[in-house]
């Protein structure tokens, strides 16, 4: 109605009778109490509720058409090649974990190096998304947090310091302390909060990568800092908390804002993905066990997007997406998953 103009014209467009258009429009307007146009003869002139209404249902049409060109796109989706930058090895490889679960046939190039390093490397289109902490709200990045996490220090684990929960800056700056480079996230994190508390530090050692402040605390050449969930190694480390980093800061999925190939919106939704790909709900799990159907992986990727698009799309749109899925990737017939879908469709 709102593009359209008239009645008339809305009903030729949705193949539908004028009065039937005419009639929704009644029953929207009598249900919410709100007038969507003023008429005046045969020409409706939308009202201002009607043009911040539109311009919300665009957004949700704009999604949906993303969301169906993504299903679509058999060819990207079994190959293709996506580049991505990583500052800590966590939790980007837990996001890139769920993304191979989902899409195995994809090659994965991944950059791994300082805070620095990786903003070049997207800023040059070497890398196609990158996951970092305290990137910038820039008009030139599109940025979605995906975790929060906070910097500790780490020391050996015979260290006097591993008995403890929380440190002070004080206390760690009597000890040989293992500093980043500046271009490091995680030696700005530790400078401000030495700066905060009038105190100054320097290091015993100074290394230029995550790997080697691991290495060199698991020697025991001093303690260092991390980010709190930046590695998952617990081989000869230890973490403690330090009271003056006790807020935690958003680590962001990021890109340049006009990176939209399907693979870089894919990575995207991973944060969603890894979460249903770790606890998929108790109905869905109590459903397959009900069907006698094993875990197949065809099964685990047709769970996980029944899972995002009910989380993505409007009311009602997730059996829509499901058939494109199954269409997409396979005759669901074969694999048993038809009868299990109908009997939970509610």
């Amino acid at each position: 109605m709102f593009e359209t103009g008239s009645f008339a014209a809305a009903a030729r467009r949705l193949g539908v009778s004028q009065p039937a258009v005419a009639q929704l429009v009644r029953d929207l307007e009598a249900e919410f109490a709100v007038a969507l146009f003023d008429r005046h003869g045969q020409t409706l002139i939308a009202t201002p509720l009607c043009r911040r209404l539109y311009a919300a249902t665009s957004r949700m049409q704009a999604i949906e058409a993303d969301a169906l060109a993504i299903l679509q796109q058999r060819d990207e989706l079994t190959g293709g090649e996506l580049r991505i930058g990583l500052g800590n090895a966590m939790p980007g490889m837990a996001l890139i974990a769920a993304f191979r679960n989902l899409y195995p046939k994809i090659q994965i190039n991944i950059e791994i190096g300082s805070w620095s390093a990786i903003m070049a490397a997207v800023l040059d289109q070497r890398v196609d998304v990158a996951v970092l902490p305290e990137v910038p709200q820039d008009n030139r990045f599109r940025r979605e947090p995906c975790v929060q996490q906070r910097v500790v220090a780490i020391c050996h684990p015979v260290h006097e310091l591993s008995r403890e929960s929380r440190v002070s800056i004080a206390g760690l700056v009597q000890y040989p302390l293992v500093f980043r480079t500046r271009d490091s996230a995680t030696q700005r994190a530790v400078d401000r909060a030495l700066r905060a508390v009038n105190l100054r530090a320097t290091p015993a050692i100074i290394v230029n990568t995550r790997e080697g402040m691991l290495e060199a605390v698991a020697n025991r050449l001093g303690v260092g800092f991390v980010w709190e969930h930046g590695s998952s190694r617990i081989d000869r480390i230890a973490k403690v908390a330090i009271a003056e980093i006790e807020a935690e800061s958003p680590e962001y999925i990021f890109s340049l804002a006009g990176k939209r190939g399907k693979l870089v919106e894919l990575f995207y939704l991973a944060r969603s993905l890894s979460r249903s790909a770790e606890g998929a709900s108790h109905a869905g799990r109590a459903l397959m066990r009900q069907s006698g159907l094993e875990s197949t992986p065809a099964l685990r990727r047709l769970w996980l997007w029944c899972t995002v698009a009910s989380t993505m799309m409007p009311r009602g749109g997730t059996a829509r997406y499901l058939r494109i899925f199954a269409s997409e990737f396979g005759d669901p017939a074969q694999d048993g998953l038809c009868s299990p879908l109908r009997r939970g469709q509610e």
